[in-house]
């Protein structure tokens, strides 16, 4: 006889479905809202101010005035060795051929990276040789150059050690040789002109002027607005650039050059070019006026090149009116030093201040950061295991003894488990793809709005899903106790269990931390 169906055994109503699914749904927006309000708390936000300054520039013509007249000269190269103290590099020196010795001459202090004379300025010393100026290109001291230690006023001695080598040159006026920096150089010039006052004149081009937290921060902003990523992602930019890099090091990272430019009493020639987004350009030159200012040095000239970028390059190449300008500056000094214009060319824009930078308060430490997103994964991997491994002894044991009791999870809760680990890690994951990515279009000034915007919103979506997959493993849970079935029974499960859950809580407090469930509080 077919037993009459009890009220439990009917399908669920649609309003209980309904009220289901609410729950499921309201459960889920709680959660993320919970993460969010967490990632608000645990770190500062990005809100740069705008630059209310700005700069007047007298005329679009660049031309230096008071430069004599342009000569064409023959270039001889020599190459020489430069003893530093523990240390030796390689310099080549080109020497104009037939001018009227001594000459006036350029030192050349190199920008980021391992500035190697067979490759560095390799246009501009040949420009200004052929002018009548002798150009210097030291290589770069290696030994004591990394990414994470780097000793500006160190630095500057060692180039002070060139400086005197090109100084003492029979081909050399040593009254008139002028240091040349570019880009980082512009943290070590300074420290050399404070250091020898004798210094005839500095060229800071394409100078950050600010310590290299506060360019960092600012280059970053510039290039994502370029890139064109969401608002949320701005969030990264303190957080990353106030870090403390695993390994330690990069003390460097809030050296002030302000001091040794308040110190300098050399003409200074101040060049940017309008399309470096990297570089606060109108904020620099400002600031490199007012230091000069407090050493009553007024001798600043400030030039602007039409979309020249970082280096005054313009596909690729310094462009011709900069070396020009430059040697024409050189070769006219004392009096280019305060002849007018005192600003001319293209006019700058600069949207943002470059200025401090919020500190995280929260995950500062880079390493115990790199210790949360490795070791989490390592732990889910290790509960897995762990299960794995009871698992066999178990069966072993069954089959020794029929009436051992067999273990498992409450019905659903392993898959979710697995689920909830999965999507967690896998967030993580595409979390750093998505910053890699945007690192590289921001780098190459390129748009991508599949990677830029559809990227961001895959991001976020398999952070909502991490979210779900949480929800969802606490509501089985949950109905198990009810049922009165054990969710993880003996002692390995449980603390597997309690394992993933503890590593996915971790990975989701991080991507909550890096803006992945802002709602912009």
């Amino acid at each position: 006889m077919r037993r009459a169906p009890r009220p439990d055994d009917r399908p669920p109503r649609r309003g209980a479905r309904f009220g289901s699914a609410y729950r499921l749904v309201a459960s889920v927006a709680l959660g993320a809202l919970l993460l969010a309000v967490v990632g608000a708390v645990t770190g500062p936000t990005w809100d740069p101010a705008p630059l209310e300054e700005g700069i007047e520039v007298a005329t679009a013509d660049t031309a230096i005035g008071g430069a004599p007249a342009a000569v064409r000269y023959d270039v001889r190269e020599v190459e020489v060795t430069v003893p530093l103290d523990g240390a030796t590099v390689g310099a080549r020196i080109s020497l104009p051929v037939g001018v009227e010795e001594p000459a006036p001459a350029v030192l050349f202090v190199h920008g980021a990276g391992t500035g190697r004379y067979q490759r560095a300025f390799l246009k501009q010393a040949r420009s200004l040789a052929e002018a009548g100026v002798v150009a210097m290109v030291p290589d770069k001291r290696l030994d004591t150059y990394s990414t994470a230690h780097r000793d500006y006023v160190a630095m500057a001695r060692d180039y002070l050690h060139s400086f005197e080598l090109l100084r003492d040159r029979p081909e050399v006026d040593p009254a008139r040789v002028v240091v040349y920096a570019e880009s980082e150089g512009g943290w070590i010039a300074p420290v050399m002109a404070a250091e020898e006052p004798a210094m005839a004149g500095v060229v800071l081009v394409s100078s950050p002027v600010v310590p290299p937290r506060q360019q960092a921060a600012f280059a970053v902003d510039a290039y994502l607005r370029n890139t064109g990523v969401p608002h949320a992602v701005f969030r990264a930019i303190p957080r990353a650039v106030g870090m403390s890099m695993p390994g330690g090091g990069f003390e460097y990272a809030d050296f002030d050059v302000a001091p040794y430019q308040q110190r300098m009493t050399q003409p200074v020639l101040v060049v940017y070019g309008t399309a470096d987004a990297s570089m606060p350009i109108v904020q620099g030159a400002l600031q490199v006026r007012a230091d000069l200012a407090q050493a009553g040095n007024e001798d600043v000239t400030v030039r602007y090149y039409e979309g020249a970028d970082h280096g005054i390059r313009v596909g690729g190449s310094p462009t011709e009116p900069f070396l020009r300008d430059l040697a024409g500056w050189v070769l006219g000094l004392p009096v280019t030093g305060d002849t007018p214009p005192r600003v001319a060319g293209a006019e700058p824009e600069q949207t943002y201040v470059a200025g401090p930078v919020p500190q995280p308060r929260w995950l500062r430490d880079g390493v115990a950061l790199l210790v949360l997103v490795l070791g989490a994964p390592v732990l889910m991997l290790v509960c897995g295991l762990a299960v794995g491994v009871a698992r066999v002894v178990e069966r072993g044991r069954s089959r020794r003894d029929p009436a051992a009791p067999v273990r498992r999870f409450a019905p659903g809760i392993a898959g979710r488990l697995v689920a909830l680990g999965g999507v967690t890690v896998a967030t993580v994951g595409a979390m750093v793809w998505y910053l890699l990515a945007v690192a590289r279009l921001a780098l190459d000034y390129e748009r991508n709005a599949w990677v830029v915007q559809g990227g961001w919103i895959g991001v976020r979506v398999l952070g909502v899903g991490a979210v779900l997959a949480a929800v969802l493993l606490a509501h089985r849970a949950h109905d198990a106790r009810e049922e009165g079935v054990p969710v993880a029974p003996g002692v390995v499960r449980r603390v597997a269990a309690s394992g993933v859950v503890a590593a996915s809580a971790v990975l989701l407090v991080v991507l909550a931390y890096w803006g992945v469930f802002q709602l912009n509080i």
